[in-house]
């Protein structure tokens, strides 16, 4: 009996030698947590930033509210509508330079100076197609786009009663205007008419040009003979007609040269002396023989 319980008592204790080796041993370390991506540096400091701003920036105050009918006119009569409608006075500032502009006709109801001035910048914006250059007779040569405006605007944050506004007008960027001044220039036709062409054919060729591109009065033109200079007095991008026509004749004329018919004349004419020189032989009358005398032998 005694046997048997020291048996039985051996295999409890060798069945609970691993629990106990493992309650006394290190428990097993955690899994590592997943590592998260560093956050994006300048958009959370951007974040960050925006946060401190408003916690430290002072609430807006409230704007006068007003109604408002303005018939329409200069920017300083629209402020002095607003100062009437609020009962007090507009800081603004207006350059001589856009004290002209004209303002729509208005009539607001409950409203304030910046939702009244973000308004009239949105309705007065639109898109103007500029010329960028030209090729004369005003032909164009590119387009751009270009925004035009007028708006009130301040640099004050935040908005109130007392901010200071400025107007402001946004203008067209035109290009530089080309100089309408007329000038003379000249223009050598020896190379054209050694070709076989004429002066009227050159100059019937440019008024053609000038006519059909609506030049009225065309430039003025002249051909001084001993030098054989076509000279021309208009404006330039006109004058350039001249040389466009100049530039087109064709390098050989379907005539010969000048010097080559004065070559062919002159052959020509030697030819032809030769003819009538060998006509008047053949025409000259044949002279009479002569009787020969009988011998008296």
């Amino acid at each position: 009996m005694k046997k048997t319980i020291c048996l039985l008592a051996g295999l409890l204790a060798f069945n609970l030698l691993p629990a106990f080796g493992q309650s006394t041993s290190a428990p097993p370390a955690p899994a590592p947590a997943p590592q998260l991506p560093p956050p994006d540096a300048p958009h959370f400091q951007q974040r960050l930033q925006a946060i401190v701003n408003r916690a430290n920036s002072p609430e807006a105050p409230a704007l006068t509210k007003f109604d408002l009918v303005f018939p329409g006119g200069p920017p300083t009569q629209l402020v002095k509508a607003i100062e009437k409608a609020m009962g007090k006075p507009l800081n603004a500032i207006i350059s001589d330079e856009d004290a002209n502009a004209q303002l729509p006709p208005l009539k607001m109801n409950h409203v304030d100076v910046a939702q009244l001035f973000q308004a009239l910048e949105a309705a007065s914006r639109k898109a103007v197609s500029v010329v960028n250059s030209s090729y004369g007779y005003g032909m164009a040569g590119s387009y751009s786009q270009q925004w035009t405006g007028y708006s009130f605007q301040t640099t004050s944050q935040p908005v109130s009663d007392d901010s200071i506004w400025y107007f402001h007008v946004e203008k067209l960027s035109l290009p530089p205007v080309i100089s309408s001044q007329k000038v003379c220039r000249f223009y050598s036709l020896a190379p054209y008419l050694n070709r076989g062409f004429t002066v009227d054919d050159i100059t019937t060729a440019i008024q053609t040009g000038w006519k059909m591109a609506g030049v009225a009065p065309p430039p003025e033109l002249n051909y001084h003979k001993e030098t054989k200079l076509l000279i021309a007095f208009g404006e330039p991008y006109e004058l350039q007609t001249i040389q466009n026509v100049l530039d087109t004749l064709p390098a050989e004329s379907a005539l010969q040269t000048r010097s080559d018919l004065d070559r062919m004349n002159h052959q020509i004419n030697q030819l032809q002396t030769r003819v009538d020189k060998l006509s008047e032989k053949i025409s000259a009358p044949v002279p009479a023989a002569v009787p020969e005398e009988k011998s008296g032998k």
